[in-house]
């Protein structure tokens, strides 16, 4: 399909790759993986053509047509937007233009028979070739595309420049699937697509037939898409069969192997140097000294990645909300003409952990303002429960950061005098090592802003958070850093994002947003969806013809029948959500757990006459203490919460199985 054959390329006195092979193959759906800068989409660039080696030899076979799609930067003017759909298929398009031609051309009188004749060939060509190609079928195919990337019927005879950047993007990405290109590359695909725009695409790239090469910090979106996964870093590449959580396992395993055969080397190399220097300057140890000289300079040594520490974080407790936290009571929000919200009514509990979905364009922004009080609604009511203390994470949160200040002045600025201590740690485990930190906010990217963005959120305390999608720009370990301090979060959590990992894991509550409504489901987002797939089957039953029945059913017996099928369906609910909590109930008990352990070890500790001879020492440890059993106080609360509903679903239950 598409060789590199030992490929170097620079950017002035970086290299980025160094006498990298690779080969991918026909079928093969390939996620690059990696540190941000190792090169990932200067990789793709290569493949595509728009960059060139400096060193080394890219070939692919002759007729090979690629298609590749940026990260931004896509701009489409001129036409509308089902116009600029169609033009994916410009080649069909001209032999159909053509086809017309001729038939408007055998149409007149004056044609002579030879003439005619050729026509005639020259159409049926024409045809085949158009047939073959698909041609027919351009305008369901792009209304297939258009429909699954999230873009109404009302959108296509919309001129193609009034749409925003994201949804350039998404046009861009919709004519590169339409042409259906043999290798088809793509940075950062999921960028601009909510949650069911991804679910569509996974599914239409696990169907497609040519060879994918992608980029993604979207680690649900790579285990559900790619066949392997090639990690780009220290100027090589490295491929792991399989998708991104196989590859983890089998990555932190191979860099168990080479920092051991490293270390191996290293103490080798010291055990030679310290001869030699020993030895150096006797006459009767001088062959033995060159000898081990000369093995010195044949050694080449082992390079391996400086083992990262797994940053983990927890919020600064803060005092407990009461069980009423936010609601919304007949909220209408409009903008001019259009109309957002009409009479919306929403109830925020203590303790939930709600994630708002729904297309692009349909609210959660404005939900969110209205819900942290930025926005109020035009009417209807806002009413915030006692002890509430939230921190609100708008999209353009990293815009408002001081220009002017460093990395590290942003977060020691307005940090509480406790958190101090950990900034450095925070800083870390969001990507900002070394002279990063002296860096002023007005020299920093967009992600890296939105890195800083996040990281200053986890110095405050707070029982409530309203996150708009803060996973924007982050990478997957900085996103972990994130998910895992949310996850310990003891307080109410209300989110956007389009990361399904980070969805699964943190929600238990959906708020689907659209069509001027916000309906609240209980349950997992796979839950949901399982719903929605439910409510839109009876729908479709009702379009198919019905079986010939030699004897229809009573209309007691229908009544039954679906009064037994919402039994089971209800039942099958119930179950699910019941699992879903004893598995929550058993990670709370385990991490309550590790907590009381950590707590018994530092009380011993304590009891040592010895441990208050190092004042300062000892207060940090004291204060250890005392986070801890905030932590543990935080999560009983929601074990308690927890296990209160899992009780009261398990009754509801036994009334469905009797």
């Amino acid at each position: 399909m598409i060789q590199l054959s030992s490929i170097h390329k620079t950017f002035g006195a970086r290299v980025l790759f160094e006498d990298v092979t690779w080969q991918v193959r026909p079928g093969e759906r390939v996620g690059l993986c990696g540190p941000n800068g190792a090169g990932k989409t200067t990789l793709l660039r290569l493949m595509a053509g728009h960059e060139q080696p400096d060193a080394g030899a890219l070939s692919r076979p002759a007729g090979l047509t690629v298609g590749y799609l940026p990260q931004d930067g896509i701009v489409h003017a001129g036409r509308t937007l089902l116009e600029e759909a169609r033009a994916a298929f410009h080649e069909l398009l001209a032999l159909r233009a053509e086809m017309e031609e001729i038939e408007i051309r055998m149409g007149e009188s004056d044609a002579d028979s030879a003439e005619h004749e050729s026509m005639l060939a020259r159409y049926a060509d024409l045809q085949d070739s158009f047939q073959h190609q698909g041609g027919w079928d351009v305008d369901a195919r792009v209304t297939a595309v258009l429909r699954g990337l999230g873009f109404a019927e009302a959108d296509r005879p919309r001129p193609t420049e009034e749409f925003s950047g994201g949804w350039q993007m998404r046009i861009a990405l919709a004519k590169l699937l339409l042409r259906r290109p043999g290798l088809l590359l793509m940075d950062e695909p999921t960028n601009h697509l909510d949650l069911e725009a991804r679910n569509w695409l996974e599914d239409y790239l696990v169907g497609y037939p040519h060879a994918v090469v992608l980029v993604s910090h979207d680690r649900f979106f790579l285990d559900r898409v790619v066949t392997s996964i090639a990690e780009v870093n220290l100027r090589t590449l490295t491929i792991y069969p399989g998708g991104y959580s196989a590859h983890l396992v089998e990555r932190d395993a191979r860099l168990a192997r080479l920092r051991a055969r490293k270390q191996r080397q290293d103490e080798e190399i010291a055990r030679m140097r310290t001869f030699i220097d020993r030895f150096r300057y006797q006459a009767t140890k001088a062959a033995q000294v060159q000898s081990r000289l000369k093995m010195l300079e044949k050694i080449t040594p082992i390079e391996a990645p400086p083992e990262r520490k797994r940053v983990r974080f927890a919020f600064p407790p803060s005092a407990r909300s009461g069980r009423t936290v936010l609601e919304l009571r007949n909220a209408c929000k409009a903008y001019g003409a259009l109309r957002v919200f009409d009479n919306v009514n929403v109830h925020v509990e203590r303790g939930d952990r709600i994630v708002l979905v729904g297309p692009n364009g349909a609210g959660k922004s404005t939900l969110m303002r209205m819900l942290g009080g930025v926005e109020a609604p035009d009417r209807g009511v806002r009413a915030e429960g006692p002890r509430v203390v939230q921190q609100y994470f708008a999209q353009d949160e990293a815009a408002r950061l001081d220009p002017a200040l460093t990395v590290h002045e942003t977060l020691s600025s307005d940090s509480p005098v406790e958190m101090v201590p950990a900034i450095r740690n925070i800083l870390g485990g969001f990507l900002f090592e070394g002279d990063d930190v002296r860096k002023r906010v007005g020299v920093l990217s967009g992600g890296e802003r939105t890195r800083l963005a996040v990281a200053r959120m986890l110095l405050h305390p707070s029982n409530t958070l309203l996150l708009d999608e803060p996973t924007n720009h982050l990478d997957i370990d900085s996103t972990d850093v994130l998910l895992d301090a949310l996850i310990d979060y003891g307080g109410t959590l209300i989110f956007v994002s389009h990361d399904r990992h980070f969805v699964d894991r943190l929600a238990t509550k959906v708020l689907e947003i659209g069509g001027g409504d916000a309906v609240l489901y209980p349950g997992t987002y796979e839950e949901f969806r399982w719903s929605v797939a439910q409510r839109s089957r009876p729908a479709a039953a009702r379009d198919r013809k019905p079986a010939r029945t030699t004897q229809p059913k009573s209309p007691d017996k229908r009544r039954q029948g679906v009064e037994d099928r919402r039994i089971r369906n209800e039942t099958r609910r119930l179950d699910r959500r019941l699992r879903t909590l004893r598995a929550r109930i058993a990670e709370l008990e385990r991490r309550i757990g590790e907590r009381e352990q950590s707590v018994r070890d530092l009380e011993t500790d304590m009891a040592d006459p010895a441990f208050y001879r190092d004042e300062a020492s000892a207060k940090q440890r004291i204060d250890r203490r005392q986070t801890l059993m905030w932590e543990v106080g935080d999560l009983v609360n929601q074990w308690e919460a927890l296990q209160q509903e899992a009780d009261e679903l398990a009754r509801q239950a036994g009334k469905h199985n009797t």
